[in-house]
């Protein structure tokens, strides 16, 4: 069943548009009603200190003030010109629009990572996704999305990786008729990199931007969906859903892994208190994550591993962090109080690119 949808802003417009003619239409009638009880005593004023002088024809007729006519041409005037050009315009813009459908029809299934065009850039506007706002942000044209979603991309130092993303990706996220915005957040300096603070900081940047995001998608830059059927969307529970990614031969290492790509909801991320922000250096921080959700007895759900498939972009891999395991072992005491709630960083830079909001953000140094 096709549902109809007036879009919020359009409503917004149109009560504000009726508020306001009200509000004009009362003053207009205030006035017309002081000025009809004015001329009616200065009519009787005029006529009775004139009636003598006045020839007979004159004072049989009735007196109509020249002011009112005038004041009432105005009034008519204006209201044929309210409705004729803003009800017109206010109709046009509430044209209900229908709701996306439950499975989006361009999806093609297993795709091919494209090569990338030599003239593609993302610090400049691009030509290959005209339909992409500023700051990556996109919404489809014909239909109101089911799905509205940030996407939040760590990164740092890999250019080359996070221009074949942003390309391969963007044409994705359209073909799933999503409502979406890209969230590029990079450490800066040359320190120990931090993905719980990168994370968590980005959270709350994006939710100061835009505080009604109801869905983030975690997302390494590295990897890349290549079935488009594996939907980008947050359902009752946490999804992880780089389920099957070609260096791990289109397996699942271990069914704690969270890392990758996960989906979760605005609500759950506050309620396992983001990510942990003691790792430093890579590894640790999504089986962390693993531990938060299952104890806020929340589950982790997976698409099939026929559909949640990626190929990971090489890239020179960073030394794992050798107190990880350490720190692991402490995950169920600290959730409470090592997370977004508390996190510690600093918020250098906010720019908008074409194809993506950029945060630089300093994670501070690693404690001794």
């Amino acid at each position: 069943m096709m549902i109809n949808y007036r879009r919020q802003d359009h409503i917004y417009f149109l009560c504000i548009l009726c508020t306001g003619f009200m509000f004009l239409t009362s003053i207009f009638n205030i006035i017309s009603i002081i000025r009809r009880s004015s001329s009616t005593n200065i009519n009787q004023y005029v006529t009775q200190t004139s009636t003598n002088s006045l020839p007979q024809n004159l004072t049989a007729n009735k007196f109509v003030p020249i002011t009112d006519i005038h004041f009432e041409n105005t009034y008519k005037t204006f209201l044929h010109s309210f409705i004729q050009t803003y009800l017109s315009a206010t109709e046009n813009r509430s044209i209900p629009l229908n709701y996306c459908p439950p499975v989006p029809p361009n999806l093609q299934g297993p795709i091919k990572v494209s090569d990338l065009p030599k003239d593609f850039s993302i610090t400049t506007n691009s030509s290959y996704f005209t339909d992409v706002n500023i700051g990556g942000y996109y919404q489809p044209k014909t239909c109101l999305a089911r799905h509205r979603i940030a996407i939040i991309v760590p990164y740092r130092d890999r250019i080359d990786i996070l221009k074949q993303f942003l390309y391969h990706t963007h044409q994705v996220l359209q073909r799933q008729q999503l409502d979406y915005r890209i969230y590029v957040c990079e450490q800066a300096y040359d320190k120990i990199f931090n993905k719980g603070i990168v994370m968590n900081g980005c959270f709350k940047e994006i939710l100061k931007l835009q505080p009604d995001t109801p869905c983030f998608v975690m997302h390494d830059v590295d990897l890349l969906l290549i079935d488009d059927r594996n939907m980008y969307t947050c359902p009752r529970f946490p999804r992880h859903l780089s389920v099957a990614i070609d260096k791990f031969h289109f397996y699942l290492p271990y069914t704690e892994l969270v890392g990758g790509v996960l989906a979760m909801r605005r609500e759950h991320y506050f309620l396992v208190n983001g990510y942990s922000t003691n790792y430093w250096g890579w590894g640790g921080e999504d089986d962390d994550m693993h531990a938060r959700i299952v104890n806020k007895n929340l589950k982790v759900e997976r698409p099939p591993a026929s559909l949640a498939r990626y190929t990971m972009l090489k890239h020179t891999h960073q030394k794992l962090n050798p107190a990880r395991m350490k720190v692991l072992r402490t995950a169920h005491i600290r959730i409470d109080s090592d997370g977004v709630n508390n996190v510690k960083y600093q918020l250098l830079n906010t720019t908008f690119y074409h194809l993506y909001t950029h945060f630089l953000i300093d994670v501070g140094e690693e404690p001794k």
